[in-house]
């Protein structure tokens, strides 16, 4: 690997992977994997400069956020999740029009009188009387959830970490409403959930990125600048679905 070299990296399995792949290849900048077929690195055919690092989605954001790679293809929703003071430290380039998932708060579809997050203060004071304990959030998102609460002026709950299916938490009875992810809504209304009027936290797709953490040498600039180049010649701008629809 050259010191010069830019690490691009790109998920190592699962749609998000296969996605990548096809993208990259209709740009004219199809990647293939050097040494073993099971093997994480790889490279850009006919783009010299360039080490491809595939990796989980998750690691991608957190070796963004250190620095060790200069470029990366993930989802928005675990780049804000992951790394505090996102905009400071990850410069975002293009919207990559697939993964498309919003981050939002649903409750029971039987909470009748509530819709907006404003309303979840009047249940919180509700729950407190009559069960004398806090909304209880099911969520993998703790950070985004946080952050919204807080924005709207929401304090009445506590997070439960989810480490599994988070919408059928509240059926389940170990939650009393969720804050996740959703492409369709078809899984939500499987398990009665409504999504609040005003409850989207994030419309999430995949995007390329780079990493203000990492030394760039001119070398690394110049391959970014090509990439993007060549990405932009196919793709519309990641136009995407109505929010909170799947």
């Amino acid at each position: 690997m050259s010191e010069d070299a830019l690490i691009l990296a790109v998920p190592s399995k699962g749609r998000l992977m296969e996605q990548a792949s096809d993208l990259f290849t209709k740009s004219g900048l199809p990647m293939r994997k050097t040494g073993h077929e099971r093997g994480y690195r790889g490279e850009i055919e006919g783009l010299e400069g360039v080490d491809v690092a595939f990796l989980s989605s998750t690691e991608i954001a957190r070796q963004l956020m250190l620095g060790r790679v200069h470029m990366g293809v993930t989802g928005e929703d675990l780049l804000r999740e992951t790394i505090q003071d996102v905009d400071d430290k990850i410069e975002f380039l293009e919207r990559l029009g697939f993964g498309f998932a919003d981050v939002v708060v649903a409750v029971p579809e039987c909470w009748l009188d509530v819709s907006r997050m404003s309303d979840l203060e009047e249940v919180a004071a509700m729950f407190h009387r009559e069960h004398g304990r806090r909304i209880r959030v099911a969520t993998k998102y703790m950070n985004l959830t946080r952050r919204f609460f807080d924005e709207k002026g929401v304090t009445g709950y506590r997070i439960v970490e989810s480490l599994g299916a988070t919408e059928g938490t509240p059926a389940a009875g170990t939650a009393d409403m969720i804050v996740d992810i959703t492409t369709t809504g078809t899984t939500l209304k499987a398990n009665h959930l409504k999504i609040l009027d005003d409850g989207v936290i994030l419309e999430s797709q995949a995007m390329i990125v780079a990493s203000r953490a990492a030394g760039w040498p001119d070398a690394a600039v110049r391959s970014k600048q090509e990439i993007l180049a060549q990405l932009k010649k196919i793709k519309g701008g990641g136009a995407r679905r109505k929010p909170g629809k799947k």
